[in-house]
């Protein structure tokens, strides 16, 4: 499922407009977004959680030549998904 996917699900489901969906579709996930820029957990029960991880700069390979390149530290979302979730999917 996609983004607009989701947005014509939830139009059709609670008998939205598709613009009035997109408007809520586009708040919930500025919001996420905005809550891991200020590094805050986002935890939705049953279905997951979004964390920001940090990565210490290291010294990696550039694959075409073997030479030894600095990687510098970074940032990166991460979900770890949810016991209810885990559940849900892995059925036989």
């Amino acid at each position: 499922m996609n983004k607009s996917e989701l947005i014509e699900t939830l139009a059709a489901e609670k008998g939205l407009t598709y613009k009035k969906a997109e408007e809520i579709v586009s708040i919930v996930f500025d919001s996420m977004a905005d809550a891991m820029i200020r590094n805050e957990r986002i935890e939705i029960r049953g279905f997951g959680s979004f964390v920001v991880k940090d990565y210490k700069a290291y010294t990696g390979r550039n694959p075409k030549t073997g030479d030894p390149i600095e990687v510098k530290p970074k940032k990166l979302p991460f979900f770890k998904v949810g016991k209810e979730l885990k559940e849900r999917v892995d059925v036989d």
